[in-house]
């Protein structure tokens, strides 16, 4: 399995989308798809990053297996940590929405004091 193809699988797992990856990585959504599919290659700086968001290790990147990864989560269960990611895109996308709310009402402002 390429790496590309194993961060889809931990991000899958996880919870993650690929927008919120891609928020979090200061990239397009298009970008990171890419570096899914294995059409852009991945420096370790950014390799690093995506290890940060995935909160795993670069070795436990590199050597992810979904087989062997099934059989530790059947023994352990892993819905809290799906929770959790889940919480944490939710409230990544909170605080965008927020900023973006404040940007709209400081651009109405302008917008109204050019009128006058």
């Amino acid at each position: 399995m390429e790496i590309g193809q194993k961060i889809r699988k931990i991000r899958e797992l996880k919870g993650y989308s690929q927008e919120c990856m891609a928020i979090n990585l200061n990239v397009t959504q298009i970008t990171y798809s890419r570096i899914e599919t294995g059409q852009t290659k991945l420096d370790l700086r950014r390799l690093e990053k995506i290890s940060e968001i995935l909160e795993m290790d670069i070795l436990q990147i590199l050597s992810f297996d979904e087989k062997f990864l099934f059989k530790k989560c059947e023994q352990s269960g892993m819905k809290s940590s799906t929770n959790n990611m889940q919480k944490a895109e939710r409230d990544l996308y909170k605080t965008q929405i927020q900023h973006l709310e404040t940007e709209i009402i400081f651009l109405r402002e302008i917008i109204k004091t050019a009128k006058k």
